[in-house]
């Protein structure tokens, strides 16, 4: 027997008389513990919206969204099936209320983002506010908050859902509960947050409670003006157009504690340059088409579609015309580790 069989074979005895003790050794492990960069166990995927959607709306005549508490069909990355996860932290799901219907009230540790994709005029009603809901807005729901979903329309409604569900569970801290009424009480007027807390004023005394904006609905006629007017300068950075953070208004931080998000104006003829960050984005696609190239595959899009790109994945974009894109990641956790990288060279 060689000097280093019989190694090998001391080594695989000590590991077998440890392993009854729950003691594992370092070194055996070490290489995929501590990598020389990320290796994400997420891939680069598309889910075009015209090829789910009736999947989506059939949804609504095998249960209702009483039966669901919020009948969704999760976006599960293809290399993560059976986690509920479209990233390694965060998930993502479509969301259908019909003609009618009312999504339960409950609130839970998570905290929750609406992007909505399609339809008008249902609502989501937060901490006793109501707010009419329109395609492209931004609305959130704050951890621990009392929110329910409701459609007065005649047409069903649509919306992309983002939650932190990975990155509470990772923690152990996950908690909910219902109320024992369909739709919570309202104790102020529609668009009352907006006028409070977004029109650049603050209330005098006001007393920030949450880490989340109390401004709950970003309405996307506003974002959509900011970045026409912005556009006009002819300011765009090479890896993204013109891309903006929806912020908390009181504090200057992300809107959400644990989830950024994002809107971006890409321009006709403008080809990305390539670009990757540690924080893996999910993106919705509100106006044009175009393509994103992956670590070499190509992801093509069009309106309302989603795809994701994963942590430290080369990717560049390019559009057909205009093109408008919302993200979201979990950038805020990273940069308040320290933990955030982005490499904005040449590859």
């Amino acid at each position: 027997m060689s000097a280093e069989v019989q190694s090998n074979s001391e080594r695989q005895a000590y590991y077998d008389r440890i392993a009854p003790a729950h003691l594992t050794p370092l070194w055996e492990v070490f290489a995929d513990l501590v990598t020389p960069e990320p290796k994400s166990q997420a891939i680069p995927a598309v889910w075009h919206y015209d090829k789910i959607r009736p999947f989506i709306l059939e949804s609504g005549g095998l249960i209702t969204a009483m039966e669901a508490v919020r009948r969704v069909l999760i976006l599960e990355n293809p290399n993560l099936p059976g986690q509920s996860k479209i990233t390694n932290t965060l998930y993502a799901g479509l969301q259908l209320i019909l003609p009618g219907e009312v999504a339960p009230a409950h609130r839970h540790s998570q905290s929750a983002l609406r992007f909505i994709v399609e339809g008008q005029g249902a609502y989501t009603a937060v901490e006793g506010e109501k707010t009419i809901m329109s395609p492209g807005d931004f609305v959130t729901t704050p951890s621990w908050a009392w929110h329910d979903h409701g459609n007065d329309t005649d047409q069903p409604m649509v919306w992309l859902d983002g939650l932190d569900i990975p990155i509470v569970n990772f923690f152990d801290a996950s908690f909910a509960e219902n109320l024992d009424q369909d739709s919570q009480s309202l104790s102020k007027p529609a668009g009352d947050s907006l006028a409070r807390y977004g029109a650049g004023m603050l209330p005098m005394g006001y007393e920030q409670v949450s880490p989340t904006s109390p401004v709950f609905n970003y309405p996307y006629a506003r974002t959509r003006e900011a970045l026409e007017q912005m556009r006009k300068v002819e300011e765009w950075d090479p890896c993204h157009g013109l891309k903006m953070c929806y912020i908390n208004p009181v504090t200057g931080d992300y809107a959400m504690p644990t989830m950024a998000t994002f809107m971006q104006l890409i321009p006709n003829g403008l080809t990305t340059a390539p670009y990757r960050s540690t924080d893996g984005m999910v993106y919705s696609v509100v106006e044009g088409s175009g393509r994103t190239f992956a670590n070499g595959q190509e992801l093509s899009w069009g309106p309302r579609d989603t795809f994701i790109i994963p942590s430290w994945c080369h990717h560049h974009h390019e559009v057909d015309g205009d093109a408008v894109l919302f993200s979201f990641s979990d950038r805020p956790i990273q940069e308040k580790l320290g933990l955030w990288r982005q490499d904005r060279g040449n590859h």
